[in-house]
């Protein structure tokens, strides 16, 4: 019962602190005065929007207006696509010293992306959305929770984060879609928790919730976790020693050239932060370690947002170490 409720928590830091690092980013995040609006290459598990431009970041561009429940013409500015062409907007205008230098960015950027009719709102809308991103990168994962309920309190915290910066109507273009789906992967995880229950009675709970997200959902969810089958398949590599041809190979042969070349870079930046994690870790369990040269190695190491994962991704080795540890004999 006590590994089961190590384990649990250590899910907890690990998901909840990947859920932060995917919110937003404080300023600086690489290096001195460096701002970037895309998300930190070193979080493993990219979001729903950040999957969906995996095989071509310009794909997505501002969809035709829809029709309201009413029937009329809806807001032609607040389409289901506008998420995706704000982080679009966001990547073409690269990196930036503040929020400022990066809005004055997006002032020359956005008729690119918008007709004319509607730049000046996307405009307005596209700086709200960087100082949320501003904003959401402060948050901090919440403490001593068990998976669920520590990911239940960040999704609340950035929900209400998020209705600062924007209103009901915009909020439901934007957020709406991840919301429900968010919705339903809480409930499956509450599902697949609770101890009350047998494993096909948790089954049985977890396939409910299934059966009760629309059709479209589905497939949305299926988006949003293409990354898991991402990291399965690069899991399956790292056991088999597999070289970067053999990698590419693959890769490109089921997601195509673009994202296999995407993918390695990404490997080699998951290196490069696994080689940065030891040197921080040996430092750390060295007997005599200085708390104030160990913070300052800390800060040489990684960004701000980094940080924020780094107890958890030590957490997460202790407990695959754990795990992968021969057994004594019962």
């Amino acid at each position: 019962m006590a590994r089961q409720a190590h384990h649990l928590a250590t899910v907890a830091a690990v998901t909840v602190s990947t859920l932060l690092g995917l919110c937003g980013w404080p300023y600086p995040t690489r290096g001195r005065g460096a701002v970037t609006p895309s998300h930190d290459a070193a979080v493993l598990q990219p979001g729903p929007y950040a999957a969906a431009h995996l095989r071509d970041p310009q794909a997505r561009t501002l969809a035709l207006p829809e029709v309201d429940s009413a029937g009329g013409a809806a807001d032609p500015l607040l389409t289901q696509d506008l998420i995706y062409t704000l982080e679009s907007l966001l990547t073409q205008a690269g990196e930036a010293s503040t929020p400022s230098v990066l809005k004055q960015r997006l002032a020359g950027l956005v008729g690119s992306h918008f007709p004319a009719a509607l730049a000046a709102r996307a405009l307005a809308l596209a700086e709200r959305y960087v100082d949320l991103r501003v904003a959401l990168g402060q948050l901090r994962a919440p403490q001593g929770l068990d998976a669920v309920r520590g990911l239940r309190q960040a999704l609340q915290a950035r929900q209400a984060i998020r209705r600062q910066f924007f209103d009901g109507d915009e909020y439901a273009a934007l957020f709406a879609r991840e919301d429900e789906l968010n919705r339903h992967t809480l409930a499956r995880l509450e599902a697949a928790h609770d101890a009350r229950w047998s494993p096909a009675q948790r089954a049985k709970a977890m396939q409910a919730t299934d059966d009760g997200l629309p059709r479209e959902r589905v497939a949305q969810r299926n988006t949003a976790t293409e990354h898991l089958a991402v990291a399965s398949q690069t899991a399956a590599f790292d056991a088999q020693n597999a070289d970067i041809y053999q990698r590419h190979a693959a890769r490109s042969a089921r997601y195509g050239e673009a994202a296999a070349h995407a993918l390695a870079r990404l490997d080699r930046e998951e290196q490069h932060w696994q080689q940065r994690l030891t040197l921080y870790a040996r430092a750390r369990a060295a007997p005599d370690n200085d708390g104030t040269l160990l913070q300052q190695l800390c800060q040489q190491l990684f960004s701000p947002q980094e940080m924020q994962r780094v107890d958890a991704a030590l957490a997460l080795r202790a407990l695959q170490a754990e795990a992968a540890a021969p057994q004594p004999p019962r």
